[in-house]
C-alpha cells in the first residue's frame, strides 16, 4: 500500500504541482479542489499516464463535515495519509473596510484559518498514532505583514501563521512536521494569478518577468522545496520558511 500524499487546493499552480511531485516519488496523490472536474481528471490521467498513482475529489472546504469526511475516506479506501498540503487561498481581491462584507470576511477566515484546524482536527491523531506525519501550509506574505485593502486576507493568514505555531508546539513532539511556507511572491499559476490579472495581462506578465527571466516563482521549483521538508529529518525540521525569485525584494523590505 502506498503512502499517501493529500491535497487540499489542488489547482494547476502549486497544489496540483505538488501532488505530481509527490506522486513521482510513490505517494498516491489524493487531489482535493472546489471546482473544474474537467482540469482535476486530466490532472489524474497525466499522473497515471506516467506511472504515478492519484484520485481525484471536488471539495468545498467550507461545507460542513467535507474535510472531515474525506480524510476518513481517503483512510479507509487509499491509504495512510503521511503527508498533508493545505493549499487553499483566502485572497478575496483589494477591497477597502467598507467595501468588505461580513460574508467576505468570515469566508476568509473560513478557508485561511478554519478549515486548517478542521483539517488538524482530523489528521493530527491519525498521525499522532502512527508516530509520525507532515503537514505543510501554503501561506502568503499577508502573513507576516497587513496591508489596505487586506482586512480579511491578512487577518486569515496571521491566524494560519499562528495556529501552525500552535500545532507545532502540540504536536512536533508528537512526532508530527508542520510546516508553514510563505510564499512571498508572484506564481507562474493560470487559475490563481492568471484568474486575477486575466489572460493578456498575465500574458504580458510572464513575458516581462517570467520565462527565462526566472522572475515569478515556479511551481515545479516549489514543489521541489515541499518534497524537501518531508524528509527533512526531525533534529532539524524547518517550521517556517519564505520563498520568492531572486529579483524580488523580501516582505520586509516592502
Amino acid at each position: 500500500m502506498k503512502p499517501v500524499c493529500l491535497v487540499i487546493g489542488a489547482g494547476a499552480g502549486i497544489g496540483g504541482t505538488v501532488g505530481r511531485r509527490f506522486a513521482q516519488e510513490g505517494y498516491h496523490a489524493a487531489l482535493c479542489r472546489r471546482t473544474d472536474l474537467e482540469g482535476l481528471n486530466r490532472l489524474v490521467d497525466e499522473i497515471k499516464s506516467d506511472g504515478g498513482a492519484a484520485t481525484g475529489f471536488l471539495l468545498d472546504a467550507t461545507e460542513t463535515n467535507a474535510i472531515e469526511s474525506r480524510v476518513a475516506e481517503v483512510e479507509a479506501d487509499i491509504g495512510p495519509i503521511e503527508v498533508v498540503v493545505y493549499n487553499l487561498g483566502a485572497q478575496i481581491g483589494d477591497r477597502a473596510l467598507k467595501a468588505t462584507s461580513l460574508k467576505a470576511f468570515e469566508t476568509g477566515w473560513r478557508l485561511g484559518t478554519f478549515g486548517l484546524f478542521r483539517l488538524a482536527s482530523s489528521v493530527c491523531p491519525l498521525m499522532e498514532a502512527r508516530g509520525k506525519g507532515t503537514i505543510l501550509v501554503t501561506s502568503s506574505t499577508a502573513s507576516r505583514r497587513g496591508n489596505g485593502g487586506q482586512h480579511s486576507h491578512a487577518a486569515a493568514m496571521g491566524g494560519r501563521r499562528m495556529l501552525c505555531q500552535s500545532l507545532n508546539a502540540e504536536f512536533a513532539p508528537k512526532g508530527i512536521h508542520v510546516a508553514h511556507i510563505v510564499i512571498d511572491g508572484a506564481v507562474d499559476a493560470p487559475d490563481t494569478l492568471g484568474k486575477m490579472l486575466g489572460p493578456e495581462r498575465f500574458q504580458q506578465l510572464r513575458e516581462t518577468r517570467g520565462n527565462e527571466h526566472d522572475g515569478l516563482l515556479l511551481p515545479t521549483q516549489i514543489a521541489e522545496t515541499y518534497l524537501h521538508l518531508a524528509r527533512q529529518h526531525r533534529s532539524a525540521w524547518t517550521h517556517e520558511l519564505d520563498l520568492r525569485a531572486f529579483s524580488d525584494r523580501p516582505w520586509w523590505n516592502h
